[in-house]
């Protein structure tokens, strides 16, 4: 049997992310790291680590957007999941995730990066889990503003017009 997004959606009760695609929840560590051990871009105690699926079809996009933590991508399903990263120095890197040639199934973002994603493959989707750690809060996450975004790095300002709101 063929899985499709709508598969995924369905078995995993994924919901619509802020950013863009589909999200659901599967791990939030009991451990609370306190504030004091984090980094000052880390608004308040946060969990050890949180881990979320994370689903994407052609024609959507995750939204330029950075948080306070690193990100781990894992691939799961479907076609290759392309990830724009701005690091804070402003270089642009495209990490490709997946199991076809050129690609890897595992990628980190590191703190403080700006990064969004696609799924470039006409037709295709991409099933994949992201890992924070420390976990992931809505606190720490900032979703990108296109015409500042577009002023810090004008280098890049043609990618991320096509992928902010």
């Amino acid at each position: 049997m063929e899985r499709t997004a709508q598969y995924w959606i369905d078995k995993l009760q994924l919901t619509p992310h802020v950013e863009g695609g589909a999200y659901g929840e599967v791990y939030r560590a009991n451990l609370i790291l306190p504030h004091s051990a984090l980094t000052k871009t880390h608004n308040s105690d946060r969990n050890a680590m949180t881990s979320i699926y994370f689903l994407l079809q052609h024609g959507e996009f995750s939204a330029f957007h950075r948080i306070a933590s690193d990100e781990l991508w894992h691939h799961y399903d479907g076609g290759t999941l392309c990830i724009y990263e701005i690091t804070p120095d402003g270089q642009l890197i495209r990490h490709l995730l997946g199991i076809e040639e050129g690609a890897m199934p595992f990628v980190v973002i590191p703190a403080g990066s700006w990064f969004g994603s696609r799924v470039e493959q006409a037709g295709s989707f991409t099933l994949c889990g992201c890992t924070v750690a420390p976990g992931f809060d809505f606190a720490d996450f900032e979703l990108a503003d296109r015409k500042a975004l577009s002023a810090q790095y004008p280098v890049h300002s043609g990618i991320i017009a096509k992928m902010t709101r």
